[in-house]
């Protein structure tokens, strides 16, 4: 019995495992979106956001996704947000 219990935490585990990564991954693509990032760009963005604003990586996501839902963002992570975007834009080519 033991055993059918340690399999059901390690399933419980796996399930949130999987819905974070989701929520990272969509995270990820607003920004791309927003940003005309790569993904490695992305993931960077959200990763920096989350340093330099103290907050957990997961709920940085859950806020970018909302922001898309809603247009409401955190008055911190919007300016680390745009701070971020500006370090990793492309130069802009003249011609």
């Amino acid at each position: 019995m033991h055993r059918v219990s340690d399999l059901q935490e390690e399933n419980a585990q796996l399930q949130h495992a999987v819905h974070a990564h989701a929520v990272v991954d969509q995270a990820i693509g607003v920004i791309l979106a927003v940003g005309h990032l790569t993904p490695d760009q992305g993931w960077d963005v959200l990763r920096e956001i989350s340093q330099h604003t103290n907050i957990k990586l997961r709920h940085v996501a859950e806020l970018i996704i909302e922001w898309a839902r809603t247009g409401t963002l955190r008055t911190e992570v919007r300016t680390e947000l745009e701070r971020q975007l500006a370090a990793h834009r492309p130069p802009q080519s003249g011609g």
